[in-house]
């Protein structure tokens, strides 16, 4: 990769949708290839807290930092690959307009809840095509077993020409679990563990491919 890294922004004006699971998910799978560096911008700490508690290592590096001028020097860091914003839950925090600025490419997850999917449209329009940065967006907690959900809001988002992942994570207790661990999905070995990491592997496949 280049010697300025590739900036990947998870983002959300909501919270609840899976943007933490997303962010330390992708991380992990990343660091495979990768020099990756995750930067937990949301005050909750919700990312940091989840790696703070692994004990079998997670394969990237971890920074806490919601200064919007700091955040703004992301791409300075030429030692990484990749950098990967875990971002706050609001729309028009600093934080989130310092990374934005400066993204190559923001994963937008969302549940397929017409709800969920509404305010997300709305909030692509709003925020993110003003922007023209690159993005899809990425369907989470999807029932495994009313996969018609994920299809109908993904012909949704193509109808209003808003491009979105073929590859959806499904709702499985495999991901609580493993941050309980303080486990990459990657890593868990309880109930579902394959299946919840060959969802997130899959979508890895196709967030690269759309870089390369």
């Amino acid at each position: 990769m280049a010697s300025s890294p590739k900036i990947v922004v998870v983002t959300n004006g909501k919270g609840g949708v899976g943007k933490t699971t997303t962010a330390i998910a992708l991380s992990g799978i990343f660091a495979e290839k990768y020099k990756v560096l995750a930067v937990d911008a949301d005050t909750q700490g919700s990312l940091s807290w989840w790696v703070k508690r692994s004990s079998k290592g997670v394969g990237f590096d971890l920074t806490q930092e919601s200064n919007p001028a700091l955040l703004g020097n992301l791409t300075k860091l030429s030692s990484y690959d990749l950098v990967l914003v875990d971002t706050p839950p609001a729309l028009h925090s600093e934080a989130l307009a310092a990374v934005i600025a400066i993204a190559d490419y923001l994963v937008l997850p969302t549940p397929p809840a017409p709800m969920d999917l509404a305010a997300l449209i709305d909030t692509v329009k709003t925020t993110v095509k003003p922007v023209g940065v690159a993005h899809r967006v990425l369907l989470t907690r999807v029932d495994p077993r009313s996969l018609n959900e994920a299809l109908e809001a993904q012909n949704t988002l193509m109808e209003v020409g808003i491009p979105a992942c073929h590859a959806f994570v499904r709702a499985y207790k495999a991901h609580e679990r493993a941050a309980l661990d303080g486990s990459l999905v990657t890593q868990w070995r309880g109930k579902n563990a394959r299946e919840a990491e060959a969802d997130y592997r899959r979508v890895a496949d196709e967030l690269q491919r759309d870089w390369l």
